[in-house]
């Protein structure tokens, strides 16, 4: 081997948006530029399927920075191909700071397939921080337009991901409409042109949920009084689980057991935290698939959950949040609608437009930013 040498890794990374930039592809392109400047590639670090957007996931990059950092790295070059590989970082600055980190360490980055040479002069860094803002730009623009189709595709009937729910199926239709399959948990489409559209499931778990509405609606029953009574009878609920007063309240409030399709209750763009959604941010399309329910009886369920702490005082609803924060320390529409004789979260969005308001109303601080939800109102009315 010539110790002449400069001994080198590579980073290669591939989400799922183009072939062209396959990591074998990139390799190829890697190989040539270290065989025309000297370069013997030592190490290959790898993110295959993963996006670009944060650090979080991609083992081959949080390997690479882990082994500048507190290693032994047999190499001082990182060949990458380019600037969007190393990764589309919303925030620039994240993109250049793990990149310091290998500089800080004396490994420099070398951007194979870009039009300047990462040697620190003016122009490469003027060039580099556009295209690292160019690089977070093409995936807001992408979310953006994803968004957009996803929103028409519910507009028109069809199902946008997550699974079907208790007593509902996913039935997958060629591009005229034409029934293919049933989807089974966990499986995805395969066809760009397929849709998903949700079909009522067994016939025992439609007839589960037209009880559990009989017996809220008609015999005035509790959501902890029917799960108690679909245990003790040793029936099941979705993923074989036992019963529950949040899993009740989920389908007394879910508008796919009349038929319609609505999207966008959660929110998780870019890759950021989780966020339900205030009710006029939804999508939908009523009467898109065969109910259940019966839609009298729905209205009839949701005017008795709103009715039953429509006399409560805003201060008594926010009173019942501190009181949940201390004993739990936390709050989440989840923990809420398992509470018992606590308000319904939904309740809290009637009352204070959104979960968020109300949390901030009394204080309570959550681990995630809620901002965008007033900004997306504001854009919505624009």
């Amino acid at each position: 081997m010539n110790d002449k040498l400069v001994r080198a890794a590579q980073y290669v990374r591939m989400s799922t948006e183009h072939q062209q930039y396959s990591t074998e592809n990139q390799s190829d392109v890697l190989r040539e530029y270290a065989n025309k400047r000297g370069i013997e590639i030592v190490r290959t670090f790898t993110d295959s399927g993963k996006s670009g957007l944060r650090i979080e996931g991609r083992d081959g990059l949080k390997d690479l920075i882990e082994m500048v950092q507190h290693g032994k790295p047999d190499f001082t070059v990182i060949l990458v191909y380019d600037v969007s590989r190393w990764g589309r970082f919303q925030d620039a600055d994240e993109s250049a700071y793990y990149e310091y980190i290998c500089k800080r360490a004396g490994i420099n980055v070398q951007y194979c397939a870009e039009q300047f040479e990462n040697d620190g002069s003016p122009i490469s860094t003027i060039v580099k921080g556009v295209k690292r803002a160019m690089a977070g730009e093409y995936s807001r623009e992408l979310s953006a337009k994803v968004f957009k189709g996803q929103c028409k595709l519910v507009e028109l009937g069809f199902r946008q991901g997550g699974t079907a729910g208790y007593g509902l199926r996913r039935l997958l239709l060629d591009q005229v409409g034409k029934p293919k399959a049933e989807l089974q948990p966990g499986e995805q489409k395969s066809l760009q042109t397929d849709r998903v559209v949700l079909v009522p499931g067994p016939p025992e778990e439609c007839a589960v949920i037209r009880r559990i509405y009989r017996l809220f609606v008609h015999e005035e029953r509790t959501e902890s009084e029917i799960a108690a009574e679909l245990t003790h009878h040793g029936l099941k609920g979705e993923c074989d689980r036992n019963w529950t007063r949040g899993m009740i309240r989920q389908i007394l409030t879910n508008e796919k057991y009349i038929g319609n399709n609505v999207y966008n209750r959660v929110s998780f763009k870019l890759k950021k935290k989780r966020v339900r959604n205030p009710p006029q941010m939804w999508v939908r399309c009523n009467e898109a698939f065969d109910a259940i329910v019966d839609a009298q009886d729905f209205s009839a369920a949701q005017c008795i959950i709103l009715e039953r702490h429509k006399h409560v005082t805003d201060f008594e609803l926010l009173d019942h949040l501190r009181e949940l924060v201390r004993v739990h320390g936390r709050i989440n529409g989840l923990l809420i609608d398992e509470t018992e004789g606590m308000p319904s979260s939904s309740t809290y969005r009637q009352r204070f437009g959104s979960l968020a308001r109300a949390y901030q109303l009394i204080e309570y601080l959550p681990n995630r930013d809620f901002n965008y939800i007033e900004i997306n109102r504001r854009l919505r009315s624009i």
